[in-house]
């Protein structure tokens, strides 16, 4: 498979560093980052056609991605 965009390394790249040390050190994050992770993956696979998806489907997995990048986005913000 391609790249997948949207990847968190790419979303907060000046927060690398930070995110590679709160997925070892705190359980909250690591689900975040693991439940954007999922999500991210399984959208790139409906845009690329390997898993076709209704729209509906697509429009929930997109805002679910959204919600959960800007909970990462706070959360990585309040560990700063």
């Amino acid at each position: 498979m391609s790249h997948t965009p949207h990847e968190l390394n790419e979303e907060f790249p000046q927060q690398v560093e930070q995110m590679a040390a709160l997925r070892q050190s705190d359980n909250h994050f690591a689900k975040l980052s693991e439940s954007y992770h999922t999500v991210n993956r399984a959208i790139h696979r409906a845009e690329a056609d390997v898993e076709p998806t209704s729209d509906d489907h697509m429009q929930q997995m997109r805002r679910e991605r959204l919600a959960l990048k800007d909970e990462i986005a706070n959360y990585l913000r309040e560990k700063a």
